[in-house]
């Protein structure tokens, strides 16, 4: 039995384009598949618009509750990305231009032949104390403070970014996961279902319809992070499984 914590985390998107449906968002899934792999629980995801004082109230909430914050979004050149203000205000520090961001992108302009003027400036602001998080793609950096990971909106941008992080992120309980097909839908399997979760309170036990344009079944995942308790709900699964199917037969 391993000794490692149990790391939650939880992730705020931002952006008006995410609320009204012109960005279809792909982090969250990159980022819940991250975590997954790195053992560490994402707890909770929540989407807010471009307004500051939405921003810092989910972001306080977030920060209080979970080990660890994600964000993406808002971090651009443009009078909407607030971000970075947002993230200061609401751990009561100045925002300010970051002298290294700065650097690092008056030189990428230059190299590039293009004005590093006062909108594209404003992506090197972060608030006092934050240190950055490298960017590969664009070089204008996101940034970390306290247990907050600001990244951009761009999924481009946000993968590089979290594969930065992902190495000094802590060390979370890895989950295990098993699978196993029922030919049987939901509604046959619910009652049963229920009792093996309550019986198995180590497991999380999620369960997941398809349908094949005739008849339901359902594919049952089980997760938990020791193999003894997973293996138990296994089997009792299959027993779940064999008796309806001998119910049935009989019927």
């Amino acid at each position: 039995m391993t000794d490692a914590p149990v790391v939650t985390a939880a992730m705020l998107a931002i952006g008006d384009e995410l609320l009204s449906g012109r960005t279809k968002d792909r982090n969250i899934g990159h980022l819940a598949d991250m975590l997954f792999l790195a053992g560490i629980d994402l707890k909770e995801v929540r989407i807010v618009g471009d307004e500051e004082e939405h921003i810092v109230e989910a972001l306080n909430a977030l920060r209080s509750r979970y080990g660890l914050v994600f964000t993406s979004g808002g971090i651009g050149p443009t009078h909407d990305d607030i971000t970075a203000d947002a993230v200061a205000k609401a751990f009561g520090v100045p925002c300010s231009h970051d002298p290294l961001a700065m650097t690092l992108m008056a030189e990428m302009y230059a190299r590039r032949g293009m004005e590093f003027n006062e909108a594209r400036q404003r992506m090197a602001r972060m608030p006092e104390g934050a240190r950055h998080i490298p960017n590969r793609v664009s070089t204008a950096p996101g940034f970390v403070i306290g247990n907050v990971h600001v990244m951009a909106g761009v999924p481009q941008v946000f993968v590089a970014m979290l594969e930065a992080l992902m190495p000094d992120l802590p060390a979370g309980r890895p989950m295990l996961s098993r699978s196993v097909v029922s030919p049987f839908g939901e509604g046959d399997i619910g009652t049963a279902l229920t009792a093996i979760q309550k019986a198995h309170p180590e497991t999380s036990i999620g369960s997941y319809p398809r349908f094949d344009g005739n008849r339901f079944s359902t594919e049952i995942v089980i997760r938990s992070r020791e193999s003894t308790p997973a293996e138990a709900a296994e089997r009792d699964i299959m027993a779940m499984i064999a008796d309806i199917a001998g119910t049935k037969a009989a019927g």
